[in-house]
């Protein structure tokens, strides 16, 4: 299993603490440990995937539950009304996120923040962000990711001027969280709240 590299020393920590418990004689906290250590080790994992591509479609950047499909202001990068698409991770969701477009990044910003329940609404508002404005061949897309409850670190893989495919790694947040994708008003939703999508897989939007 393939996993990503900023879990590794936290892996470390947690299996040494386990190794720990064994070697002292702690069984009952070793039993208590193992699932929590063997969790870690899950939350880090980066899968290879494989799904349709092309530049007419939009591509789910995270695991995990859609919560809200709403049109919404964006007046940073796209200048007005766009359609948001927002996907909460839960613990048990794989966290490395995808970029959903081909295209070039023109716009980076970082905004500190709260922690509240990434599933709120408020979040987008209120909640530590980073967010990628991805110039793509058929319009304009925004990905946000968005701190979660007890995340406490967002990590978004490139700055302004990079060249990024599709389903390429973006970036990773740690521990729960949410991603919104920003969409023109002109591309055709294919998703809906309540369904689940997979990133770098899942079908979430089509331009005409």
């Amino acid at each position: 299993m393939r996993i990503a590299p900023e879990g590794w020393p936290f892996i470390a920590a947690f299996w040494i603490l386990e190794f720990g418990f064994v070697f002292f004689g702690f069984t009952t906290a070793a039993i208590a440990w193992l699932p929590v250590a063997v969790w870690v080790v899950a939350f880090f994992r980066d899968p290879v995937r494989v799904g349709p591509r092309g530049d007419n479609l939009v591509i789910a950047p995270a695991d995990g539950l859609v919560v809200s499909v709403r049109s919404i202001d964006e007046p940073d990068f796209h200048g007005g009304e766009v359609q948001r698409v927002s996907i909460f991770m839960n613990v048990f969701n794989v966290h490395v996120n995808r970029y959903p477009v081909n295209g070039t990044i023109a716009y980076r910003k970082y905004t500190p923040g709260a922690f509240v329940n990434a599933a709120a609404e408020k979040a987008s508002i209120e909640n530590e962000q980073s967010s990628v404005g991805i110039v793509a061949p058929r319009g304009k897309v925004l990905v946000r990711q968005i701190a979660g409850l007890v995340a406490r670190r967002i990590i978004t893989d490139h700055g302004e001027g990079t060249a990024v495919r599709q389903g390429e790694r973006m970036g990773l947040i740690r521990f729960g969280s949410r991603v919104d994708v920003f969409l023109p008003k002109g591309a055709t939703i294919r998703v809906a709240e309540g369904e689940r999508t997979v990133a770098g897989v899942s079908i979430i939007a089509e331009w005409p």
